[in-house]
């Protein structure tokens, strides 16, 4: 019985945040008093536009650096490439494309330097990150408010401020709106799919799955599981993370411009704020650990933690006569979910190396038998009583031997 209660608590600790989430969410779908139609075309819009922000995170995580909150500066190199698209009229599927080829050289170069910061400071990545991503923000805020329109050519003067130079506060990508989601779109039913987005994010998984068997990516999982021993093995630990931290914000840049072709304007000055926090909440609520991450796990994470933006809203108003106390509520739920995976890390982390001192130590394992250590301790102890002792050939000590010698 024992041992049965330990498996359903192990169950639990594992998945606490899947199951809080989704009695939470289910809770505040009567309240909200929405259809179950309403909430699934929902769910298919969030996938389509978040699933590959999320996907960014993974390879990171399968590099040990934990979830790479840095993923705001490829966000950033995203929007730079829709403010040129815009700029210089490039409309459709088209201008999305010519946003991703702006943005790569961007991305690319903040990722490199994301690495090598975070090569400086192995162990704490993502702090380091979230940090990092602060200060190039505001370098962006300085290229996008002062440089465009007076360092930059900007030729189209409607998207500039008033004074003559510096990007407008909204922005309005009409000509690149929805580009992308609807290319092809299939009605199942009553439900709308942007088939194309979703083929993007399919070939996304293929990618990240095919890459985890290649050379590179196994040498990251290599440098995940342990550093040291990874270099003693010959892998270049600290090329393999930058490499890492450099996908992954390539990744980040053109999943943030899928993201806003999908909302349709651009937040010019904090469009960006908030979106390693939430992709890093959408991957924790899925069941992610700062060391271990899945496709599933994205997909899930995305589903329950929409599902709880959508519902939330609308039941805190409908319970409490105002909808702010939904909106408070899920700012509240965001930020819990990472606090709370991450002290269940912790305590994992320590439960799992108390464990093993233990063990060492010879102390009694779940099944009731002696660790490996302490059995050789024993029998180390009984062979040196041993050879102490008088034994059956007359060998005695070398106390015993001197008295017989007198």
């Amino acid at each position: 019985m024992s041992g049965k209660k330990k498996t359903i608590s192990t169950w639990f600790s594992e998945y606490a945040v899947v199951i809080i989430f989704l009695a939470i969410t289910v809770a505040a779908i009567g309240p909200s008093k929405l259809s179950l139609n309403y909430i699934i075309q929902e769910m298919i819009t969030r996938l389509g536009r978040n699933s590959f922000l999320v996907i960014a995170l993974l390879l990171p995580i399968y590099a040990g650096m934990g979830i790479n909150f840095a993923m705001a500066l490829g966000a950033m190199a995203g929007q730079i490439g829709l403010i040129f698209a815009v700029d210089w009229s490039v409309a459709g599927w088209q201008g999305l494309v010519f946003a991703f080829l702006v943005g790569l050289p961007v991305a690319v170069v903040l990722g490199w330097v994301s690495g090598m910061v975070m090569n400086k400071a192995k162990g704490r990545e993502m702090v380091t990150g979230y940090i990092l991503a602060f200060f190039i923000n505001g370098i962006y805020q300085f290229v996008v408010l002062y440089l465009m329109g007076s360092v930059i050519p900007i030729r189209n003067a409607a998207i500039l401020l008033s004074r003559g130079y510096g990007i407008r506060n909204t922005l309005n990508l009409e000509s690149v709106r929805q580009s992308l989601d609807t290319i092809l779109k299939v009605n199942i039913g009553v439900f709308s799919v942007p088939v194309v987005t979703f083929l993007v994010i399919a070939v996304l998984c293929v990618f990240i799955v095919w890459f985890k068997k290649t050379k590179l990516g196994q040498d990251m999982r290599a440098v995940g599981q342990d550093m040291t021993v990874a270099d003693a093995a010959g892998i270049p630990v600290e090329k393999t993370r930058i490499v890492a931290i450099i996908i992954s914000t390539v990744l980040a840049c053109a999943g943030q411009i899928i993201f806003l072709q999908n909302m349709g304007n651009l937040a010019t000055y904090n469009a960006h704020d908030q979106t390693s926090f939430f992709a890093a909440a959408a991957i924790l609520v899925g069941g992610a650990s700062v060391t271990h991450a899945s496709i599933p796990n994205v997909f899930i994470g995305v589903v329950l933690l929409h599902a709880m933006f959508i519902v939330s809203p609308l039941a805190g108003q409908n319970l409490f006569g105002s909808a702010m106390i939904g909106e408070y509520f899920r700012q509240f739920i965001g930020y819990g979910v990472i606090a709370i995976s991450l002290v269940l890390y912790a305590w994992k982390t320590r439960k799992a190396a108390d464990n093993a001192r233990s063990g060492l130590r010879g102390g009694v394992s779940a099944n009731g038998t002696l660790g490996a250590a302490s059995k050789t301790g024993a029998s180390g102890l009984a062979a040196l009583g041993a050879k102490d002792k008088p034994g059956a050939n007359g060998q005695g000590s070398d106390g015993e031997a001197k008295g017989g010698r007198a």
